[in-house]
């Protein structure tokens, strides 16, 4: 049987590092590929002008499986500034190239499990009613719609003039805003379809079904955004009806949320949310369960098997030229395993879990951020281990 081809994009930061690791526990695990790696992210866009070129498209579109590391990404003047200078006054704008890949690629359905390991010093504590010190189990999955919303890229500065009159013919536009120079305006459209807000809410709640959870939540906020949240809910209740009567259906606004999630987080199973409340409801529970060192993640389009996982914290660049790595590799291990689920390798994928839980609930080796250290290139030193010393010891345990 010939070896599957997975497509590593490291990105920039220390999205090398982690990924490095990821794909040595997935060595050691028996998972046999052959890796191509594509380019993607900030030196590209500073040398070419494009943080997602052509030629890794075409190699996405061909191994469609990929392990993605980090990119950096600054605001728009930033990184006009940092373009090499023959690419000056070109008329060249950037924009992210992982929403880019997004949204060429329809992978619309992001999943982001958000489970506490036993052990882990940094799992969320309460107090109890009686005084005592409560951990709480969190065993969250948000599914976050990915392409639209917010993060569409569909704003202006200085809109053009049919788009200033068809936001004038609105009357709370004309009446809040109308008294505004044209040129004094940004805006920015949170844009709701059907096809893909159905897509997302059946995702959640096939998961829901396949892994037994008791509840779906949508995370929005119907009371003032009543078309585009609206149009989620009422969604989310007549397929919960006709579809899935065994599982219930709760409804939250985003605000409440934030406050619920430190409140009960144990109580909330599955949560669907558009794109940037989904962004902002998985990085609050991945607070709970240690911070973006252990929050992973997988986009995809189920149409064309295009799937692409990766860790949810940043290239974190200020780490990124230590002599040794010391950035917890978990996120993308995990995120590796997700990826072994999404292409039926689900005993491998379970067996790297396992030995991630074992290595945490025994506590002998742990990055800076598990020791509540401060991140530094002398950490190591200090007794935390570095990027590769923690996939060393998810390695043994394997």
């Amino acid at each position: 049987m010939s070896k599957r081809t997975i497509l590593t994009l490291p990105g920039d930061g220390i999205g090398k590092a982690v990924l490095d690791a990821a794909i040595r526990v997935l060595e050691a695990a028996g998972f046999e590929a052959e890796y191509v790696q594509g380019d993607i992210g900030w030196e590209f866009w500073k040398h070419e002008g494009n943080p997602l070129p052509e030629r890794t498209l075409k190699l996405i579109e061909k191994h469609k499986i990929v392990l993605f590391g980090a990119i950096t990404s600054k605001p728009k003047d930033a990184a006009a500034e940092e373009l090499d200078p023959a690419l000056q006054g070109k008329g060249l704008v950037y924009s992210s190239p992982i929403v880019g890949l997004r949204q060429h690629f329809g992978l619309d359905i992001c999943m982001r499990p958000c489970h506490t390991y036993k052990g882990n010093p940094l799992n969320f504590v309460r107090r109890g009613a009686d005084g005592s010190m409560e951990e709480p189990k969190v065993d969250v999955v948000i599914f976050r719609q990915n392409t639209e919303g917010l993060y569409s890229g569909i704003e202006w500065s200085d809109p053009p003039q049919n788009v200033y009159d068809a936001f004038m013919s609105h009357p709370k536009f004309a009446k809040n805003f109308g008294e505004n120079p044209k040129e004094d305006l940004s805006i920015s459209s949170r844009i709701f379809t059907k096809k893909a807000t159905g897509r997302i809410l059946h995702a959640a709640f096939e998961h829901a079904r396949k892994y037994n959870y008791k509840s779906v939540t949508v995370c929005e906020k119907p009371n003032v955004l009543r078309e585009t949240s609206g149009m989620m809910y009422k969604m989310a209740k007549e397929m919960q009806k006709n579809e899935f009567p065994e599982i219930e259906l709760w409804n939250t606004n985003v605000d409440a949320q934030m406050m619920w999630l430190t409140k009960n987080p144990e109580n909330y199973g599955v949560i669907v949310a558009g794109n940037l409340f989904g962004d902002i409801i998985s990085d609050g529970f991945a607070g709970l369960i240690g911070g973006l060192g252990f929050a992973c993640s997988a986009q995809y389009n189920p149409d064309t098997g295009i799937g692409v996982f990766e860790p949810t914290h940043g290239s974190a660049p200020k780490y990124a030229d230590f002599p040794v790595s010391i950035v917890n590799p978990v996120a993308m291990i995990e995120s590796a395993c997700m990826m072994l689920d999404y292409i039926n390798e689900n005993d491998k994928a379970s067996k790297i879990r396992k030995a991630v839980a074992a290595v945490i609930a025994e506590g002998k080796v742990r990055t800076y951020d598990m020791l509540k250290m401060r991140g530094s290139a002398d950490v190591v030193n200090k007794g935390a281990a570095s990027t590769d010393e923690m996939a060393d010891a998810v390695i043994a345990k394997l």
